[in-house]
């Protein structure tokens, strides 16, 4: 596998999230685990991965603390792969990038499925940012400031849309 540049000492936390999350197999193999899969044969045949790629991606994602093998469930001799705290906390991350898609998709009627609450059965409102006092904020009502205990390395900016 080609060596990638690593993020995990950059400054932006962007950038140390997509160290961690940063490829499409480890988004899906979150997702997998968020529906309930658990085993490494669960994984492989529903996503279609080959079984070396899956072995690398899991292994990374637990090297990562997102998620973390336990004995199996059963009492069988195998391991599970379960999303710690951290693991779960992807969720919102994943739910922003579907619904960015089902906003901005060339061919919105392919996506087969749609996101509900489960027990009112409703689909999900779309994620907004708000501010401390409720208020909805865009890009362009953000911008970045030095945190009181640390020195910036890059000039700071405005997210602007």
């Amino acid at each position: 596998m080609v060596k990638r540049t690593s993020f995990d000492k950059d400054d932006c936390p962007i950038a140390r999230s997509l160290d961690a999350i940063g490829d499409w197999w480890s988004l899906l193999i979150i997702r997998e685990a968020l529906f309930g899969s658990r085993r490494f044969g669960e994984f492989q045949k529903s996503l279609g991965l080959a079984k070396n790629i899956l072995t690398v991606r899991l292994r990374a994602l637990v090297d990562q603390g997102i998620l973390k093998l336990a004995p199996a469930s059963d009492g069988s001799a195998y391991q599970e792969y379960l999303l710690t705290p951290k693991g779960r906390g992807v969720f919102p991350i994943l739910v922003a990038l579907r619904q960015w898609s089902e906003e901005f998709d060339d061919h919105p009627e392919e996506i087969t499925t749609i996101l509900v609450d489960k027990e009112k059965g409703r689909p999900v409102r779309k994620l907004e940012l708000h501010s401390q006092d409720g208020r909805l904020l865009t890009a362009a009502d953000t911008a970045l400031k030095p945190r009181p205990d640390t020195k910036p390395s890059r000039k700071l900016r405005s997210i602007s849309a």
